[in-house]
């Protein structure tokens, strides 16, 4: 379920209150959206948008998805799309790997082994132990999974290289943390390390 406008609030002012540079991130910025990033309908559709954008620039990655996501007349569903097949997805423009990533997903919906139906009852970590048996989904993209589809509020994307970057633009670091180092500077903001995340986003890409 997603959170409140309420909750969003508190949120918000709770990192505010952690020291004067998350105070100026709150102050410059409008305030987090935590749904706007996969335009899918179903939790399947946003992980298979999810799987497109990896490693590319915004523009193309838009343009592949919508490719994508017409090889399907009708709902994206993991029927419709082990119907459409691994040269359908190519042709749209994923790679190899990424067809084969798709696929991977959709046979395991379809057979019942990741329950997406389900999948909002579970806590953080047990989403992600979920969704990386999946070819092609790490542990960000499953992260990315419960920031933006599920909107949970206490996930931290030490991995995430915008994150970094914002992180250490925000205090004026020399060198971009590590994720070890920005995990443990991240504790300061739970539980809503999520919008602490959205913040640094907003700083490298206002």
């Amino acid at each position: 379920m997603p959170p409140s406008a309420d909750t969003l609030r508190d949120a918000v002012a709770h990192i505010a209150a952690v020291d004067p540079v998350m105070a100026r991130l709150v102050k410059e910025h409008t305030p987090p959206k935590l749904a706007t990033r996969r335009t899918g309908r179903t939790r399947f559709e946003q992980l298979a948008e999810a799987i497109t954008y990896q490693q590319l620039a915004g523009k193309a990655a838009e343009a592949i998805w919508t490719r994508t996501r017409a090889i399907v007349d009708g709902p994206f569903t993991p029927e419709a799309v082990l119907e459409a097949g691994y040269d359908a997805l190519r042709s749209a423009g994923s790679s190899g790997s990424k067809a084969t990533s798709i696929l991977d997903l959709a046979t395991k919906v379809a057979a019942g082994e990741v329950r997406l139906d389900r999948i909002g009852r579970l806590p953080d970590e047990a989403v992600i132990a979920e969704l990386v048996p999946v070819r092609g989904i790490g542990r960000w993209t499953a992260e990315m999974f419960l920031i933006f589809t599920l909107q949970r509020l206490d996930v931290w994307p030490v991995d995430d290289y915008g994150v970094r970057v914002g992180y250490a633009r925000a205090y004026a670091l020399d060198e971009l943390p590590t994720p070890k180092e920005l995990r443990e500077r991240g504790e300061v903001y739970r539980p809503y390390r999520t919008v602490a995340a959205w913040y640094f986003w907003r700083e490298v890409s206002p």
